[in-house]
């Protein structure tokens, strides 16, 4: 199974956050569209960051964490991006974020952002695919195949 068998449940439009915005405003996206992360586009649509709770929990541990909330996204984010493409299979997804520690995952396409993954859904899909394939089985068992 690749990136690009995943299919939400709920198809919603992908949220981003350009690197000028606070990290008051991220605060607020995260939590309005009930999201762990956001990928930081530039102008022109180009991946150059990733901001995660993780980097705003990270944030708020400082001594004077009020004021650090009108910092600059581009001041906080992980700009060293790890992202999957298309054609990556899950297991190795699976393998790089374990490994990596991280729960969301851009994933482009001739360089450009097409969506984001979480572990959640990395997990989902091969639970999906398990199931579907134990459900075969039992039924080729039974013949009723």
């Amino acid at each position: 199974m690749k990136i690009r068998d995943i299919q939400k449940s709920k198809p919603i439009q992908m949220q981003t956050i350009a690197p000028d915005k606070t990290i008051h405003h991220a605060i607020k996206q995260l939590c309005q569209f009930n999201i762990g992360a956001l990928p930081v586009v530039d102008a022109a649509g180009s991946l150059v960051g990733i901001i995660s709770e993780r980097d705003v929990l990270r944030l708020c541990s400082r001594d004077d964490f009020v004021s650090a909330l009108s910092l600059k996204v581009a001041e906080v984010m992980t700009k060293d991006v790890v992202i999957g493409v298309c054609e990556d299979d899950l297991d190795y997804v699976m393998s790089v974020m374990t490994e990596r520690r991280i729960r969301h995952l851009p994933v482009l396409e001739d360089k450009k952002l097409v969506m984001i993954i979480s572990i959640g859904d990395v997990v989902k899909a091969q639970y999906d695919q398990k199931d579907s394939e134990a459900r075969y089985l039992r039924d080729y068992m039974a013949g009723t195949v």
